[in-house]
This record gives C-alpha cells, structure tokens and sequence, in this order.
C-alpha cells in the first residue's frame, strides 16, 4: 500500500520549508511497503551544522502549522544528522559530508521516490557553474 494522502501532504510542507532555507538534494521516499512505522523517508541536507539547525527548525515550524509535532528528535545537539519523526513521515536532515557518507538513498533504493515539485526539491550546492 502506497504513502497514504496525509503522509504525502506532510511530506511536501516539510520539504518546501526545507527548501525556503536552502537545504539541499531534497528527496523524498515511500518507505510504506518496507517498514510498517513510516511512510516516507524525507532526506535533505546542508553545508554546516548552523544551516541543519535552521533547516529543522523550519520544517518543525511548518508542519505546527499544519498541528503535526514531532514524536522524537534525535542529534540536534551535535547538528551533524538530525532525525524528525512525526510518525507518518521521517525527516533526516544531514550535514553534505555525512550525506555522503551514510548514503541513505542507496540503503533505501528499492524503495520509489516521490516526485516532489520544484519548489520542495532544494538546490544542488554548487557554488561554482557546472562545466
């Protein structure tokens, strides 16, 4: 069974308010048929743990308006990787290095990804122009 309307929906207002703040490689997975806690996997990350920060205080500030709270919070101390749970939907907001390392998109492949518009998707991070 796929992500179910109301997981979608909160996925998308966590991913433009990701977006607002720069966060980058936003994507969104359906994880429903692997796990039976979550729906989507939202993933985005960020150049510095300062932008992590910001980045998921805006995401916990869009879904309050939405009255979603998160059910946990995990690595706000450190800003490295911070995991948002609100149920339906896991938000992992990861510093690019360790992005990168953990590789969360290659872990969950078999899972499909969400199209999300581009106005949720983040930039890429470049600051140089492609060559």
């Amino acid at each position: 069974m796929p992500a179910t309307e109301r997981a979608l929906d909160i996925a998308l207002a966590a991913a433009r308010a990701a977006s607002a703040l720069k966060a980058d490689e936003i994507i969104a997975l359906d994880v429903s048929e692997r796990l039976v806690l979550t729906d989507v996997f939202l993933i985005a990350s960020a150049s510095n743990e300062r932008q992590v920060s910001a980045i998921v205080d805006a995401v916990e500030e869009a879904l309050r308006k939405k009255d979603v709270k998160a059910i946990r919070r995990e690595g706000l101390r450190e800003a490295r990787w911070v995991l948002l749970d609100f149920g339906d939907v896991v938000v992992h907001v990861q510093h690019s290095d360790d992005r990168v390392y953990y590789a969360l998109e290659r872990l969950w492949a078999d899972c499909p990804v969400i199209d999300l518009p581009e106005d949720a998707r983040g930039g890429d991070g470049s600051v140089e122009p492609s060559e």
